[in-house]
């Protein structure tokens, strides 16, 4: 008996699952992903059709045979991707996450190479200042959205570019931090860098442990505390939820000030990594390009459909096909290949979503008329 009851329990909860919003956003990224590699091995088919089985089996396999970069590109990917996903959450677009990284990364440099302290405390303090360079280009957009009513979208685009060509400046005219002969920065001190996992021929460290644990926080922020249920609410509707008390103003800049803050961590575990080589650390070119990980965290933020928990994973993805993406160039072709299958997958993402919608409307009216008929009968 209590096993019937059991199974019946269990059925009612999958049903249940199967019915939600989280089980659709599931469907949709799957969907995305599947109909994006199609897409992309069509692609690689008119390209180079001898080659297209090939390139497609390294852009799948191949990150499986590079776990520990796998782990490595997914770090800033996910710290981006919650900087996106969380000011979503909010009904507000933060496709200012690329600035605030190269704040955050500029931040850590500074510490890096202007503060001489102990080890453990020197990389602590370089992380903290990454956190608060992408607090203060987080809140600029935020505090104009929230008093001025400006589009969060302009003015986080500017500052992608303003944050650049600023780090750039400071970093060229900074003769401890730059070496013209390199173009590009020093080596940080050993202090300053963050501990490896030990994987060789990879810069994967403890950093990508940390980015997990902030996606777990941020998902209970939003999800078990009072604060993220008044984001999430003000996101869903901003006029009832100032109706009911909440402080929209305060809310907006919140959460421009954290989503900045996960963006410029996501720079400093970027630039504190330990490079392949030995004893040395990552380095910063200043190029006037605005950092591309911005940009792959708005797709990681799509297609996890803005929940924490799930961003860890869409990162992950997307690390693995970007890490075999760059094993398809041994067949003959380009890496930009990969580009065109996420962008693929972001569009199909949004579509699913969208299917998933129509389809749930459909059933709910279906359900409905067989209803009436029976109560009719």
């Amino acid at each position: 008996m209590s096993k019937n009851k059991n199974n019946a329990v269990t059925l009612n909860s999958l049903k249940s699952f199967s019915n939600s919003q989280s089980f659709d956003a599931i469907k949709a990224a799957v969907m995305a992903a599947v109909l994006g590699l199609v897409f992309g091995f069509i692609v690689m088919l008119i390209a180079n059709p001898s080659q297209a089985l090939s390139g497609l089996n390294a852009i799948l396999i191949g990150g499986l045979r590079r776990l520990p970069d796998v782990f490595y590109y997914a770090t800033p990917l996910i710290m981006t991707g919650l900087a996106v996903g969380f000011a979503y959450k909010m009904g507000m677009f933060n496709i200012g996450a690329s600035g605030q990284f190269t704040m955050g990364m500029f931040f850590a440099m500074y510490v890096g190479f202007m503060f001489d302290l102990p080890p453990v405390i020197h990389c602590l303090v370089a992380v903290i200042a990454g956190m608060i360079g992408g607090m203060i280009w987080g809140f600029i957009p935020g505090f104009f959205k929230a008093y001025f009513n400006v589009n969060e979208v302009i003015t986080s685009i500017m500052f992608n570019y303003i944050g650049m060509y600023l780090v750039d400046m400071w970093v060229q005219s900074n003769s401890k931090m730059y070496v013209p002969s390199m173009t590009r920065t020093a080596y940080l001190p050993a202090s300053v860098q963050l501990t490896s996992l030990g994987f060789t021929g990879s810069s994967v460290s403890v950093a990508i442990i940390f980015a997990i644990l902030v996606a777990v926080m941020a998902y209970i922020v939003l999800y078990k505390t009072t604060f993220g249920y008044e984001l999430r609410a003000t996101g869903f509707n901003k006029y009832g939820a100032e109706y009911a008390g909440m402080n929209g103003k305060r809310n907006i800049v919140l959460t421009m000030v954290i989503a900045g803050a996960m963006a410029g961590i996501g720079g400093a575990f970027s630039i504190l990594a330990p490079s392949v080589i030995s004893g040395s650390s990552m380095t910063y070119e200043p190029v006037n390009i605005i950092a591309n990980e911005g940009f792959d965290g708005i797709a990681v933020a799509l297609l996890a459909s803005s929940n924490p928990i799930g961003i860890i994973f869409s990162a992950l993805f997307i690390s693995l096909l970007k890490c075999g993406g760059t094993l398809a160039s041994l067949f003959g072709f380009k890496p930009e290949i990969i580009d065109v299958v996420i962008a693929v997958i972001i569009y199909f993402s949004a579509f699913a979503m969208f299917m998933n919608e129509i389809f749930r409307a459909k059933i709910s009216k279906l359900m409905g008329r067989k209803k009436k008929e029976k109560e009719e009968v």
